[in-house]
């Protein structure tokens, strides 16, 4: 009989870290369908700035209890200048991939950030990137062009929007990495959410459509997405705090099963079989580039 091995505290971080990392995954897939859902009666304009708006409060009234400034100067910084830049980017196509396309569709392209990302990283910070990651870069963003498929009949160039969101996404990650560390992330949130509303007031000038007056189901439509969208923010940075990022990040890929799965329930979604094996070539490219990212810094640290 084997003896009984007692966890580690890494382990236990680990699996905290895990579980913290799927809850966020859960949020921000009810944040999406929730924004998804009240796209439906509400231009997105209006869509973006509401949700802006309440998210900026939240955050807001969280930086006030830490008692930390909103008015730093560092916000003025070229890094956040960038940042909320492709934060705009990020969060209005995003938004409208949601609007105008499958959730799950939507939701599987979101999955290509981390590749994205670290394609960013090597091009515009040097980070150095082997053989093998690039091309577990490559193959991730053929697993996108499997999701799109341009050459089909029925393709939508609508799919698209998903593609520029998610490369928004990528860049106000990177753009994160130089922001200056005396940002808190209840600030970082804050200034994230009005972008959010630069967004919409934009995209609202242009689009030229109304608002209308949100009735008791929008209310609670816009208020779920705001709680799920800051509570997933918030088990995110728990996440990323609480075990290693080589054992946690690969658990942002549950979104894809939530996101997928809320689709066919509320929204009567029908993935097929290409759109899954691209979903699998997008994920298994981006854990292959996790794993040998852990495999580069444990050599790196050998003495």
């Amino acid at each position: 009989m084997k003896p009984h091995i007692a966890s580690t505290p890494e382990h236990r971080a680990n699996l905290i870290g895990s579980i913290w990392m799927m809850a966020a995954m859960v949020a921000f897939s009810f944040e999406d369908a929730f924004v998804k859902a009240v796209s439906e009666s509400h231009a997105v304009g209006q869509v973006l700035i509401v949700f802006g708006v309440g998210g900026a409060i939240l955050f807001a009234v969280v930086a006030r209890i830490n008692k930390q400034p909103l008015l730093n100067p560092d916000v003025l910084s070229r890094a956040m200048g960038i940042r909320i830049v492709f934060e705009v980017i990020g969060r209005l196509f995003y938004v409208l991939a949601l609007a105008l396309t499958p959730l799950s569709s939507t939701t599987a392209i979101l999955q290509a950030t981390p590749i994205i990302v670290v394609l960013g990283a090597a091009v515009l910070f040097g980070e150095k990137v082997g053989w093998r990651r690039w091309t577990a870069i490559i193959v991730g963003l053929i697993g996108v062009l499997i999701i799109l498929r341009p050459t089909a009949d029925s393709f939508s160039a609508l799919s698209l929007l998903a593609v520029i969101g998610t490369i928004g996404f990528a860049g106000r990650d990177l753009a994160s990495r130089a922001a200056p560390v005396s940002l808190s992330t209840s600030i970082l949130g804050f200034y994230g959410f009005v972008a959010i509303i630069l967004a919409g007031i934009v995209f609202s000038l242009w689009d030229g459509k109304a608002f209308t007056w949100m009735n008791t189901q929008s209310v609670l439509y816009f208020v779920g997405a705001i709680l799920m969208g800051a509570f997933a923010y918030a088990t995110l940075m728990k996440a990323m705090r609480s075990g290693d990022v080589s054992a946690v990040t690969p658990f942002r890929y549950t979104r894809l099963l939530f996101g997928i799965a809320l689709g066919m329930i509320l929204f009567g979604e029908e993935p097929d079989m290409l759109m899954m094996i691209g979903c699998g070539i997008v994920v298994l490219s981006g854990l292959f580039i996790l794993w040998r990212r852990k495999i580069t810094e444990e050599h790196l640290d050998t003495p």
